[in-house]
């Protein structure tokens, strides 16, 4: 199968594009990073997914799948327009051409962070709830309009195969992704009085969990998880970082300075509230299970 992945050259992107090589694929890539030291069976194109050359690169190499991970993640309040044309824009162009190219099935890789942290929040979030995290976290509204387009197309394009994928967040060696980026330093910021449940897993599970949707033709919506979910307060000491509890009317205040993470208003309800997927529908479709527990994948990241 000729799979093109968009956002190749991220940590994710490249196990993936390794991963899906080593067995037996052909692989392309689009990202306007590089990735210089790319394996020789992968053919990269260096170009801006919004471009026409990103358009030229779809109707020349006719891939048969597109997996869709050129998106920005990593939560900041800065530069929020250019997020906006990266994640939406760029969204809307991958199945605008994969319709006009006639690739047949195409994955976009989503966030569990659609569902939104809040007090009231179900313990277990199900595929059919509304994303109720653009309410109180503006900062998540292109990624879940993202999100919402790429699932539009299960109607709008019918002929093509569609898979939304909600991935909880990744741990892993690499020490890539949000809750990486969150756990970095040695010292970890908590909201005092709350412990919410983190759900994440180790990034050789979200890649073998993607390659697993691509190989059963996945249709329609699926949240994905692996290990059971734990409280932050033990992922900080398993991963061997230091808690600081901060009251929240400072919290912010305190956010970017003394070595702590830098976080917009709207993630404050990320570090109270916990957000928990229940991802049964994947697990039956596909057959998947995760090679890694919660522990191993805390310990993946440990601090040195």
């Amino acid at each position: 199968m000729k799979v093109l992945i968009t956002g190749i050259s991220g940590k994710l992107g490249r196990m993936v594009a390794e991963y899906l090589s080593t067995n037996g694929h052909k692989v392309i890539g689009i990202d306007r990073r590089p990735w210089p030291d790319a394996p020789k069976k992968i053919k990269m194109f260096n170009v801006d997914l919004r471009k026409r050359p990103a358009e030229d690169v779809f109707r020349k190499q006719k891939p048969d799948a597109v997996i869709h991970m050129a998106t920005v993640t990593h939560l900041t309040s800065r530069h929020s327009e250019e997020r906006q044309r990266i994640n939406l824009g760029g969204t809307r162009r991958v199945f605008e051409h994969c319709n006009q190219y006639g690739v047949k099935h195409v994955i976009f890789v989503g966030r569990h962070t659609y569902y939104g942290a809040a007090p009231d929040s179900p313990l277990y979030h199900t595929e059919d709830e509304p994303p109720a995290g653009v309410m109180t976290y503006p900062e998540l509204a292109d990624l879940i309009a993202a999100d919402l387009y790429a699932g539009s197309a299960l109607w709008r394009f019918p002929e093509m195969t569609t898979t939304v994928l909600r991935m909880v967040y990744t741990l892993g060696p690499t020490k890539h992704g949000t809750l990486a980026n969150f756990l970095r330093g040695p010292r970890v910021p908590t909201v005092m009085g709350y412990d919410p449940l983190f759900q994440f897993m180790h990034e050789h599970d979200v890649v073998t969990a993607i390659c697993a949707a691509l190989e059963h033709k996945l249709a329609g919506v699926y949240n994905v998880s692996g290990p059971q979910p734990v409280p932050l307060s033990l992922a900080i000491d398993v991963t061997g970082r230091s808690a600081i509890p901060i009251p929240e009317g400072i919290f912010l205040a305190m956010m970017g300075r003394f070595g702590l993470p830098r976080l917009p208003r709207g993630a404050v309800a990320h570090v109270k509230y916990p957000v928990v997927i229940d991802s049964d529908s994947f697990r039956e479709a596909t057959g998947w299970t995760n090679e890694f527990d919660e522990v191993q994948a805390m310990e993946s990241f440990r601090w040195a």
